[in-house]
C-alpha cells in the first residue's frame, strides 16, 4: 500500500506496533479487541473471547517518586507524523505523533504503538472502558435534552453515534502540604439598634494537608474537551497498563510533561488549601467569617503516576463553532460545553419575570 500525507517535504517516522496487538483470533483470524460491555477480549465476527491477563489485574499500580523522574518535559506532538504499516493487512497509514493507539481504516484492525521513547515516560496504569458505545450515546441524549437553553438545531445536529473511543493521558499527583498562613476571623455583632457589623482580629498559625491524586489532563489537544466535567473515574479499579486494553480503542501519549502537568496540580492544590484554611480558621477560632488570607506553601512526598483513562469523545459543528462532548468511560458521566440560545434565555427570564410580577399583584389585591 502506499501513503499519502499533505506536505510532500514532511518525512513521517515509521513505527512498529506492539506484539500483543498482532495476535489473531485464533478461530476466524480476525482482530481481538476489548469489550467494555465483559471486560474481556472478544472477536466480534465469531465470538470468540478471553480473559485480559490475570497478571496484569493483580499487580500493584506504583506511586513513582517526582523528584527521581528522568523525563519530565513537555512535548509537542501534534506537529509530527508516524507512518505504521498493518501487521494484518499491509496497510500502510500516516498518523499524528500524540497517538499510542489507533483502527486500521482498511481493515479494522488495531495497531498500538510503542508508549514510550527513550526520552519519554511509559503510562503505569489503564482504567478499563466499563460503559459502552450505546451506552454513552444514550447518556448523551439524555444529558442534552435536559438542557433547556439549548437551542433545537444545536440538538438535532449532534449525533449520538459519532462517539470514538479514547483513552486520554492523565497525570495524578500525591502530595503532603505544609502550610503558614495569616489572616483576619470576623465574629458577627449586633447592636442595640439591630444594626449588624463584623468584628475582625487577625490570626497567623498553620496548616497540613494531604492531597491524593490530584489528577490533571496531559493532552493539550483535549484539557479543554470537558473531561475535567465528567471526572471522576474511579481509580481503585486502575490495572496495570497492557497493550490489550487499548486494543479497538484509540490512544494518546502525553504533551503535557511531568513538570508542567505538577505546576497544574499545584494550582489546583493552591485553590483547595484556601478554601481549607478558611474553614480551619472558621472552626479553630471560633469564627462566622475569615478572609484575607495569605500563605506559603512547602510540599513533600511528592509521588504521580501516568495513567490512561476511558473516554467516548463527540463532536458537534453549529454556526461555524465545534462543541466537543465528553462521555466518562468508567461512569457513563458527561460533561462538555453546549450553545446557547438567546431567544429561549430572553423567553425564559421574561416567564420568570412575568410569574413574579403577576404573583405580586394577586397578593396586592388581596390585601
Amino acid at each position: 500500500m502506499t501513503a499519502y500525507y499533505d506536505n510532500p517535504n514532511e518525512q513521517p517516522f515509521l513505527e512498529r506496533t506492539e506484539r500483543e496487538t498482532d495476535k489473531k483470533c485464533p478461530q476466524c483470524g480476525a482482530t481481538v479487541t476489548f469489550d467494555p460491555a465483559s471486560g474481556m477480549m472478544h472477536c466480534e465476527y465469531c465470538g470468540y473471547t478471553r480473559e485480559v491477563p490475570k497478571g496484569h489485574r493483580n499487580a500493584v499500580i506504583e506511586e513513582l517518586d517526582f523528584g527521581s523522574a528522568l523525563h519530565t518535559e513537555s512535548f509537542n506532538w501534534g506537529e509530527q507524523k508516524k507512518q505504521v504499516q498493518c501487521k494484518q493487512c499491509g496497510a500502510v497509514t500516516i498518523y499524528d505523533a500524540l497517538e499510542t493507539a489507533a483502527v486500521c481504516p482498511f481493515c479494522g484492525s488495531t495497531s498500538v504503538m510503542p508508549a514510550a521513547t527513550n526520552d519519554t515516560i511509559a503510562p503505569g496504569a489503564v482504567c478499563l472502558f466499563e460503559i459502552t458505545k450505546e451506552q454513552a450515546s444514550a447518556n448523551f441524549t439524555r444529558w442534552l435534552k435536559k438542557k433547556i437553553f439549548a437551542p433545537r438545531k444545536a440538538k438535532l445536529s449532534a449525533m449520538p453515534d459519532a462517539f470514538n473511543g479514547v483513552y486520554l493521558p492523565y497525570w495524578t499527583f500525591d502530595a503532603l502540604t505544609y502550610s503558614q498562613f495569616n489572616g483576619r476571623a470576623g465574629y458577627k455583632h449586633t447592636d442595640d439598634d439591630g444594626k449588624s457589623s463584623i468584628n475582625w482580629k487577625r490570626v497567623n498559625g498553620e496548616y497540613e494537608e494531604f492531597f491524593d491524586d490530584v489528577t490533571v489532563v496531559a493532552s493539550r489537544r483535549n484539557e479543554e474537551s470537558g473531561v475535567k466535567d465528567c471526572e471522576p473515574f474511579n481509580f481503585s479499579k486502575l490495572v496495570p497498563y497492557t497493550p490489550q486494553a487499548l486494543a479497538g480503542f484509540v490512544a494518546e501519549r502525553y504533551s503535557i510533561g511531568l513538570t508542567e502537568g505538577w505546576g497544574m496540580a499545584q494550582k489546583t492544590i493552591q485553590a483547595k488549601l484556601k478554601n481549607s484554611i478558611t474553614k480551619y480558621i472558621k472552626k479553630h477560632w471560633n469564627a462566622d467569617a475569615a478572609d484575607r488570607i495569605k500563605f506559603t506553601t512547602v510540599y513533600n512526598n511528592i509521588t504521580y503516576k501516568y495513567l490512561l483513562v476511558p473516554t467516548w469523545i463527540s463532536s458537534f459543528k453549529y454556526k461555524n463553532k465545534t462543541y466537543q462532548f465528553v462521555v466518562n468511560g468508567q461512569t457513563g458521566k458527561v460533561g462538555g460545553k453546549y450553545p446557547l440560545s438567546v431567544f429561549r434565555i430572553i423567553v425564559f427570564w421574561t416567564l420568570i419575570i412575568g410569574i413574579f410580577a403577576l404573583l405580586l399583584y394577586i397578593n396586592y389585591l388581596y390585601e
